[in-house]
């Protein structure tokens, strides 16, 4: 079987190595991070992902404060592979930061309360949807990418830094760039444990 969907979802790997030189300018990479966050769907569309790209100057502060937080707490004589892996996220061309807004979710538990319990889930199902949509369009791109998960350690700094309203959640960072190594091959578990099928 043969399908557009699948064979671009296929693209969209886990990229470590990555560079400044992607395919597209900056204007375009943002236009098509906020087309694919927007146009992810949420429940009761409420919209509650929010997005900041960040490049430049801007892509290399945050790397740096995620640097700076970690060897706070890492032990000094173990902290070369963590160095080296922050590093090769600065190496990319930006970075984008995915919140979830708590007053969106906050607000649909006060209109819906019969539903109430459900939201804060249905919001994490938000920007895991929001995630994959970003890196699948950019993966298109010809652009590498993966997602990383640095908070809560670096939320505050983050919010102060970039002013941020308090009500955001930060949930994941995806840095991106151009491919720099070739993909390695993916796995895969056996259909037969994963799958059940009735008819």
């Amino acid at each position: 079987m043969s399908n557009p969907a699948i064979n671009i979802y296929k693209q969209r790997r886990t990229q470590y190595a990555i560079g400044k030189n992607i395919s597209i300018g900056q204007t375009d990479a943002t236009s098509l991070i906020k087309e694919a966050v927007k146009l992810a769907p949420t429940a009761f569309n409420s919209q509650s992902s929010r997005a900041v790209i960040l490049f430049n100057e801007q892509h290399d502060k945050f790397w740096q404060l995620v640097m700076d937080k970690l060897r706070a707490i890492v032990p000094a004589e173990s902290f070369a592979p963590t160095e080296q892996k922050i590093n090769s996220f600065s190496a990319g061309a930006g970075t984008v930061l995915f919140f979830e807004d708590q007053d969106v979710v906050k607000g649909l538990q006060e209109k819906f309360p019969s539903y109430a319990d459900n939201f804060p889930a249905w919001s994490e199902h938000a920007t895991g949807i929001a995630q994959f949509a970003v890196w699948t369009a950019l993966a298109e791109a010809d652009i590498g990418a993966s997602l990383q998960h640095y908070n809560p350690i670096i939320d505050d700094a983050v919010f102060e830094t970039w002013d941020l309203p308090a009500s955001w959640k930060l949930r994941a960072q995806m840095p991106f760039g151009s491919h720099e190594a070739p993909l390695g091959e993916k796995t895969f578990m056996d259909d037969e444990e994963r799958f059940r099928i009735f008819s």
